[in-house]
């Protein structure tokens, strides 16, 4: 009976790892097929315990060019094959929150490093007035690729802001897709999100609260701080505004993400709810500083994966191999109408090799409020929503452990 509670206890918590979005949503190369130099691309590997997951990856774009040259870039992308581990129980760090060092600082969805804002030079050797990369390395410089991506002298191949040839950051009708993790176990999306942080309203994009600085001088820092002339920055007729990191300041509800560039909401991924990071980009879609997190992390860091000679995890406890990722990360269009709904909602399943599903309805705070078993594609289906509270609530395709798609539903005069 011992052996049986626990062998139920493990099938348990294997079912609820594997519904976890930082196990189900990396881009896994599930056939070896190489692009750059004949390297793996993307995602090799994906594991998991009941409290991390750990990702191995060459850190190879598969949308760089075969022997691409980058211009004006001495160096070019070698296979780093990196483990990284990320915490599938992120929590707030409450007080001194991390710096986000030089070097790898997230991974975006396809194994490639997440990079600060920074090019690891500042005015004079100071420490002070650090380098912003977009302008030296991209506008100055031209040393980054059309999906705003180059290598380092590592040979680590990396992008400092928002990954163009991840996602379609054009599309701003529908919520921008998960397209990364930050170290601290926090989900990075695109640039687009519900106008509301309960999940309500509009899609729009997400705005940044950070602004240029109105200075004329480069004589103090963001917070005040009087500089003496030994450490000034560069005069404005030398380098523009906007080309160090301290030219911009944080200005408290100037837009919708907070210091750290993300905000608690819920996402299609996570209808309870989560803090998550958003890729900042101006109307033009350019990127917008602070790009994808803030000078500090929100969370609690966990070791191994920044640093020098980071990203080399060793496993030491139990895990599983993810190997559903073809039929996980398989999504599944589906329509419902009428939305808002009253007392009935309907919704139709596109055709797909995918059968037996389920139709689970959950309230905004992750209650089940209903379901349809063994629902088929290419047939129509209807859910009762007479005695639901007017409310939102989200409609989730799954089958077993595997998550498909998700809508938001309205329920009543909302």
């Amino acid at each position: 009976m011992r052996l049986q509670f626990i062998l139920l206890l493990v099938f348990q918590n294997t079912l609820f790892s594997q519904s976890n979005p930082a196990i189900t949503s990396w881009k896994i190369n599930s056939t070896g097929v190489t692009g750059y130099g004949g390297f793996a691309t993307n995602v090799q590997q994906v594991q998991y315990s009941n409290n991390n997951v750990y990702i191995s990856t060459n850190d190879i774009a598969s949308w760089i060019p075969n022997n691409y040259d980058w211009p004006n870039n001495p160096w070019f992308p070698e296979a780093q094959q990196y483990v990284f581990k990320i915490t599938l129980n992120p929590q707030e760090k409450p007080v001194n929150k991390v710096i986000t060092p030089y070097g790898h600082i997230g991974l975006w969805s396809n194994g490639v490093s997440i990079y600060n804002p920074k090019d690891a030079k500042s005015w004079k050797d100071s420490s002070i007035w650090f380098q912003n990369a977009l302008y030296f390395e991209h506008i100055h410089l031209q040393t980054f690729d059309d999906c705003f991506g180059h290598p380092n002298n590592t040979k680590e191949y990396h992008t400092h802001v928002n990954p163009v040839c991840l996602y379609d950051n054009t599309d701003s009708l529908v919520h921008a897709p998960l397209i990364g993790y930050a170290f601290d176990g926090f989900p990075i999306y695109g640039a687009y999100a519900f106008s509301n942080s309960n999940g309500t309203g509009a899609i729009r994009r997400m705005l940044s609260s950070y602004q240029l600085r109105n200075i004329t001088e480069r004589t103090t820092l963001p917070d005040g701080t009087v500089l003496p002339p030994a450490l000034y920055g560069p005069p404005l007729t030398f380098y523009t505004l906007g080309a160090y990191v301290e030219d911009y300041e944080y200005v408290n509800g100037l837009g919708d993400l907070d210091q750290y560039n993300g905000r608690y909401c819920i996402t299609p991924e996570y209808p309870n709810g989560t803090y998550a990071y958003f890729v900042t980009i101006n109307e033009s879609l350019f990127p917008q500083y602070p790009y994808v997190i803030g000078p500090r992390y929100f969370g609690t860091v966990q070791m191994g994966n920044t640093g020098p000679n980071s990203g080399h995890n060793t496993i030491n406890e139990p895990v599983i191999v993810f190997t559903s990722v073809g039929e996980a990360t398989q999504k599944i269009d589906f329509k419902v109408f009428p939305n808002p709904a009253i007392d009935h909602l309907h919704f139709y399943l596109a055709p797909s090799p995918q059968h037996d599903l389920i139709a689970i309805l959950y309230n905004a705070i992750g209650g089940e409020v209903g379901r349809v078993a063994h629902v088929q594609t290419a047939v129509e289906y209807e859910l009762n929503l007479s005695g639901l509270p007017t409310g939102l609530y989200f409609l989730n395709i799954v089958k077993g452990a595997n998550f498909y798609a998700t809508s938001k539903i309205v329920v009543g005069q909302y």
